[in-house]
């Protein structure tokens, strides 16, 4: 089903939509003639971060929800073993590469970055993408709304959100694929599919009558069926013959403050509330250093990959959770959880939520100061490490930190009275 063409900052491109709010207009006119409508203020957006509301009118127990998001990521320094892989990335004018490039070069809100920060992610990537609202009906379309400008009436429709990390496995380079596009492709088509879907089911409202119904498209997206399709569009693709990665996408509803959550591998995720991690998503593994992750073969390979891990989405292991306010959400990649322990992410998180400042600049601050301090862990071989525990349970010597590309989304939650 062909979906409205709302896009952020933008006006509803959709005839039927057009012609579905004159037609509740002309229904609720009289009854609005001597009622003022509330004034809506455009959602600011500010640097590296994106707030998503719900103008959705509740009954008088239900509550909302804004999200604070940023993202903070770091290719891991070179190497000299792998100065010699030749990479060949998605071209610049194709739409996967258009996409991967407007995702390092922006921000999530949009605004450009500055130079220094255009960075490359590595073999990791991410994706932040507005979902469709919760619900739908008489509140999200009542005349009040149709009078505003379509500006407006899209913000009001998009309001879930969705994000995700994902971690190409380096193995791949001895075989001479690039580990990068597997990650960057398979989060290019989660984006692709969460911008069409909403982060719940969507509530018809029962006075709308059947024509009006048929005017609301779209679908429920839970994390798990994302990555599944995500998966299906990568085995489809021939621009990447073979590779794998980790993977680990989230949905945030704002009607409901309902966090849902599929992981595969060894990316995974943190919640915050009131200075303790509350979850912490487990590892999933085969064995040490070896996560479970998504993989595409090459076609014709017989025997020669007959011992590599292919995992499927039905392994991944789901999760759901009503946030609160001032709840924290930290998405990450192994980079990030191989060097910091949770102990450490709660100070530093602490420390900057105590410096003030708006809650967009809170979570840029958190977000990047979490990568910058990953980065440093990596490259300490005296201070003992995450990973470095790890192979000490299975018998193994390993000291400091594990080098690696790292990714970090964070997410603050800011419940609406």
């Amino acid at each position: 089903m062909r979906l409205p063409n709302l896009h952020h900052g933008g006006s509803v491109r959709c005839p039927q939509m057009a012609r579905l709010i004159a037609k509740r207009s002309r229904r609720f006119s009289h009854h609005c003639l001597n009622h003022t409508p509330p004034l809506l203020t455009r959602p600011s957006s500010r640097l590296r971060t994106v707030s998503t509301d719900s103008f959705y009118t509740p009954p008088e127990t239900s509550h909302h929800y804004r999200f604070h998001l940023a993202t903070s990521w770091a290719g891991k320094p070179d190497l000299a073993e792998d100065r010699g892989m030749i990479k060949v990335p998605f071209p610049k004018e194709s739409v996967i590469g258009m996409w991967r490039d407007q995702m390092l070069r922006r921000d999530v809100s949009g605004k450009r970055r500055k130079p220094s920060l255009a960075k490359d992610a590595g073999e990791d990537f991410f994706f932040v993408q507005e979902m469709q609202n919760a619900s739908v009906g008489m509140h999200s379309f009542s005349a009040r709304l149709v009078i505003l400008s379509c500006y407006y009436l899209s913000h009001c429709i998009l309001q879930g959100i969705a994000f995700g990390v994902a971690d190409g496995v380096g193995g791949w380079v001895d075989s001479g694929v690039d580990p990068s596009l597997f990650s960057q492709l398979l989060m290019y088509h989660a984006h692709r599919y969460c911008r069409a879907a909403w982060a719940g089911e969507p509530e018809i409202d029962p006075t709308m009558d059947y024509e009006e119904r048929e005017q609301v498209e779209g679908w429920e997206l839970t994390p798990y069926s994302c990555l599944d399709l995500a998966y299906g569009g990568v085995l489809r693709e021939r621009r990447v013959p073979a590779g794998s990665s980790t993977a680990c996408i989230l949905s945030l509803n704002a009607s409901s403050g309902l966090l849902r959550a599929a992981n595969l591998g060894d990316s995974g995720f943190s919640i915050v509330r009131s200075s303790n991690v509350i979850y912490k998503q487990p590892s999933q593994t085969h064995f040490f250093n070896c996560p479970k992750q998504l993989t595409k073969l090459p076609a014709g390979s017989g025997r020669k990959f007959s011992r590599a891990c292919v995992d499927s989405p039905s392994e991944a292991d789901t999760y759901s959770t009503k946030l609160r306010d001032g709840d924290i959400v930290v998405a990450y990649t192994d980079g990030f959880s191989d060097n910091v322990f949770s102990s450490e992410m709660l100070t530093i998180c602490s420390l900057v939520a105590r410096q003030g400042g708006t809650e967009d600049q809170q979570v840029q601050s958190m977000a990047d100061r979490l990568v910058e301090f990953s980065r440093q862990c990596m490259m300490d071989t005296r201070k003992v490490s995450p990973f470095e525990r790890e192979a000490a349970r299975e018998g193994m010597f390993f000291r400091g930190g594990k080098i690696d590309d790292v990714t970090v989304i964070v997410a603050l939650v800011r419940e609406i009275s």
